[in-house]
């Protein structure tokens, strides 16, 4: 009589459950990520309605800068600087997403105002702080406030160059109350950094 094989042997089988949870693994990774990056955005939007606006500049004090480069120290260099583009595309479509402000203008038309070139730095100033989180920077509370402060730099060296082009060089004078403020949210928010980072998973 013929003998025959069993056609899937307990070997074969074991791979492709191996292959199975692979990718069943992935898509969870994926799916955490994604959950991270859309939670940056909201983060982000809701810190700008934490505002404040004083009599000498239109520029209001918000937690924005905080938002954004948390978003990079914790998500990664790609993954903070997606967030914040994705930011920046809900709040030129309408959506309350931009600090709110008597004198400034809302949607697409913010970014052409005096706080243009902060919000344009955003991308750029997680970025940076993410490209140095994943190098490592951010494993003590000296390197986590460095890489944050340095897309800190990253964010005013924008905002700064933009508000000389459209309220005047002198208007970049009012900036030292903010980068001040920024600079102890920063130190506060650097203690802050291993907590965010386990509650966002292997995000990066």
């Amino acid at each position: 009589m013929p003998h025959y094989r069993a056609s899937s042997s307990p070997a074969s089988l074991s791979l492709v459950a191996s292959a199975a949870d692979r990718a069943g693994s992935q898509l969870a990774a994926q799916g955490v990520r994604a959950a991270a990056v859309l939670f940056a955005v909201a983060l982000t939007g809701a810190a700008s309605q934490l505002s404040l606006t004083v009599p000498w500049t239109a520029v209001p004090f918000t937690m924005q800068p905080v938002a954004v480069l948390l978003a990079g120290a914790v998500l990664g260099a790609r993954l903070g600087a997606l967030s914040q583009a994705l930011y920046l595309c809900f709040g030129v479509t309408g959506a309350a997403m931009f600090a709110l402000s008597p004198v400034l203008a809302p949607g697409i038309g913010r970014l052409l105002g005096p706080t243009g070139g902060f919000l344009m730095a955003f991308p750029l100033a997680a970025f940076a702080a993410g490209w140095l989180a994943d190098r490592g920077w951010t494993g003590t509370y000296a390197g986590a406030v460095m890489s944050m402060a340095a897309g800190l730099a990253v964010l005013y060296t924008g905002g700064a160059a933009w508000l000389a082009l459209v309220a005047g060089p002198a208007s970049v004078s009012t900036l030292w109350a903010f980068a001040a403020s920024d600079l102890v949210k920063v130190t506060g928010a650097a203690g802050l950094l291993p907590l965010a980072v386990r509650a966002a998973g292997s995000s990066r």
